[in-house]
Order: structure tokens, then C-alpha cells, then sequence
């Protein structure tokens, strides 16, 4: 069933945002230092390939750059002029799709907007998805943004919609969290220590 657009060619059905903050670990420690705010953006977007195969997937592709600087602007609203260290992006496919119908969301296309928005990021942007029903859960890895070998900014934030995706929709949601773990003590290279030019170190 063709629905109508009322974004681009997309038919956006919800906005999404989620925003929690974390003030101490799970033992009650005080965060060592600021608190760690994670946000979640997301769009239940209607798969205009549910049901079908198509070797073509431009009706997702071709406009994604605008959906893009619009995901970035809502991350912008969001973080209220704060700053983010860490990012990550993911899509739940409703079951009349295919995984590859939400990985069509998840491209450089889409993802570069978003990152100019929130003023850039050198390292690659880590990625989940599946196939699910109302009310899946997601978990969204995240890992620093300029640099991928920050083993205190690995991280997850989990997150759930649940009235999306029907079986014709997509959820597509893109995360950023504003530090690395509270009380991260396993060693390895520092967010300090970032060398910043080859998105690895």
C-alpha cells in the first residue's frame, strides 16, 4: 500500500526521542566527573519495499541525504549546545521487510549530513539492526567518535518503540552519548591520548 509522503518521498509516521542520564554506576558511585547523557533519535519511516524484492532500492537511497541533516538538526536540538564524544547507529526492519531494506537507511549518503551537524567525527560510526515486531528492543553500540580504540567509550544504549515498526515500516534511530563509561578502568588508549587522523587512534 503506497502511502503519502510528508518528508522528501519518505512517510514518516513518528518521531522518536529518547534521553537518559546516567548519575552513578550500577554499585551507586558517583559519576566520576560530568554525568553521562545518552540520546536516542529515531523515525518509524514507512519500507516502500515491504512485501516485494527489488534488486533497486533507490526509493529508500535517493533522498536519504535529506533525512539525514534532519536526524542532525533534531541530535542538535536535543544536546542543547552540549558537546557529544561518542556515536552509533541502527535500524529494527518490520517484518513484511528485509534487513537489507533498514541497512538502505544506515549509508554514508544519510550518516554524512548527521555528522557535519553535530560538527564531525573522524571515526566509522558503529551499526545494529535486525527484523522485529512492535515493540522490539535495540541495543545501539557506541564508540568514540574520532577514534575507534577507545575501549572506555564502548558502549551500548537500549532502546525500545512500542507501537513501531509495523510490518511495513523501518525504525531507523541514531545515538550519541556525551562521554565513555563511568568509571571505565580497563587501560588502552585514552580520549585524552587521541592522535585524531586516521579515525582509529
Amino acid at each position: 500500500m503506497t502511502k503519502p509522503a510528508n518528508f522528501e518521498n519518505y512517510h514518516i509516521r513518528k518521531w522518536y526521542t529518547q534521553i537518559d542520564d546516567t548519575l552513578a554506576n550500577e554499585n551507586g558511585v558517583l559519576a566520576d566527573g560530568a554525568v553521562l547523557r545518552k540520546i536516542v533519535i529515531a523515525a518509524a519511516i514507512h519500507n516502500p519495499y515491504a512485501g516485494k524484492f527489488s534488486e533497486n532500492l533507490e526509493l529508500i537511497l535517493n533522498n536519504s541525504p535529506a533525512l539525514g541533516h534532519e536526524f542532525g538538526r533534531r541530535l542538535v536540538a536535543a544536546l542543547a549546545g552540549e558537546e557529544f564524544e561518542s556515536y552509533g547507529k541502527s535500524c529494527i526492519v518490520g517484518t513484511n521487510g528485509e534487513y537489507e531494506h533498514g541497512n538502505a537507511f544506515l549509508t554514508p549518503a544519510m550518516v554524512m549530513p548527521i555528522r557535519e551537524a553535530l560538527g564531525g567525527g573522524k571515526a566509522w560510526i558503529p551499526s545494529s539492526g535486525k527484523r522485529g515486531a512492535l515493540g522490539a528492543e535495540i541495543d545501539i553500540p557506541l564508540a568514540h567518535k574520532n577514534a575507534l580504540y577507545v575501549p572506555s567509550h564502548y558502549d551500548t544504549v537500549t532502546t525500545q518503540f512500542f507501537d513501531a515498526p509495523n510490518p511495513d515500516e523501518i525504525v531507523v534511530a541514531f545515538a550519541v552519548a556525551t562521554r565513555g563509561r563511568l568509571h571505565a578502568r580497563l587501560g588502552g588508549l585514552k580520549a585524552s591520548e587521541i592522535g585524531g587522523q586516521n579515525g582509529l587512534n
